[in-house]
């Protein structure tokens, strides 16, 4: 028996022994497979995330997710602090058309800024966010092919007159992703690109916020107050806060004294902020800034 004993002994060591090896042996061939499937697994976590931060940039904002206006009514915060970090500018091109504010020959509200681009050439969402519209208002009417980006650090931005899209309603984006090219579309004179920040469906002037002809934003960060006025310096760069603006609508029959005595300030004060003189001809529905 003792005989017989022994070799069933070896047997059964020498088949442990392979069995180890070839455990080994299919552990070492699992791990790169492992690892990789770990890398697969990191990526899809990740751009689940992203979605997932993403699914409604600046909750605290905005109470509703609409492809259906640009604006709409808010609560706007007495202050907000509008992070300019990890920007990206909408174009390389620095020539600027036409400014943010009162245009008194058209007698209209011009909510952006115009950049000089071309047909074809790239824009580029200014910070990460989301697509909420994507656009075109018809041939010779109003901003032609146009995208808004809700922004996560609460603003929105708006770029028309686009010849293509390259983005569509509800898609993630990147600072410095091209979402169109630019173009001629709507009432536009020429090929540019018409550029605008909101901030809960107010314009502001985006001036504040990016400096086109140095390419850069004008800080790490941007604070609007409510019921404040804000301009850049032209001589500093720097934002200057003055009292918000308000204005008087030109009724038939009125003269600037006229205006002056209703609004309670000096001629003088109506002549400096509407860049008029004794000589300036009103017309009815012109508004008139008196402060």
């Amino acid at each position: 028996m003792k005989k017989l004993f022994r070799p069933i002994i070896v047997s059964a060591a020498l088949l442990l022994a392979s069995a180890g090896v070839q455990a080994q042996d299919l552990l070492a061939a699992q791990s790169p497979l492992d690892k990789q499937m770990a890398f697969v697994d990191s990526i899809a976590l990740r751009d689940m995330l992203l979605n997932e931060a993403n699914m409604f940039p600046a909750d605290e904002l905005y109470d509703e997710w609409s492809n259906d206006h640009v604006r709409f009514k808010a609560e706007l915060p007495d202050s907000f602090c509008v992070d300019l970090r990890g920007f990206a500018m909408p174009t390389t091109n620095t020539k600027i058309t036409d400014i943010f504010g009162y245009r008194p020959r058209r007698r209209r509200v011009h909510n952006g800024i115009d950049i000089k681009v071309y047909v074809g050439d790239t824009i580029r969402s200014a910070f990460d966010g989301k697509v909420r519209i994507v656009k075109n208002q018809g041939r010779r009417r109003g901003y032609g092919k146009y995208v808004v980006i809700r922004h996560n650090n609460g603003i929105e931005t708006l770029y028309g007159h686009l010849s293509k899209w390259l983005v569509t309603e509800g898609q993630n984006v990147k600072a410095g992703q091209p979402i169109a090219l630019g173009g001629n579309t709507g009432r536009s004179s020429g090929s540019h690109l018409h550029f605008e920040t909101l901030l809960a469906g107010k314009n502001l002037n985006p001036a504040l916020m990016f400096d086109f002809e140095k390419q850069d934003v004008t800080g790490d960060f941007y604070t609007y107050r409510k019921g404040v006025y804000q301009e850049i310096d032209k001589k500093t760069g720097k934002i200057v806060e003055s009292a918000e603006p308000l204005y008087h609508k030109v009724r038939k029959g009125e003269s600037l004294s006229v205006i002056a005595r209703k609004c309670g300030v000096p001629v003088n004060t109506l002549y400096r902020l509407n860049k008029l003189t004794s000589r300036s001809v009103l017309r009815i529905g012109q508004r008139i800034r008196y402060r």
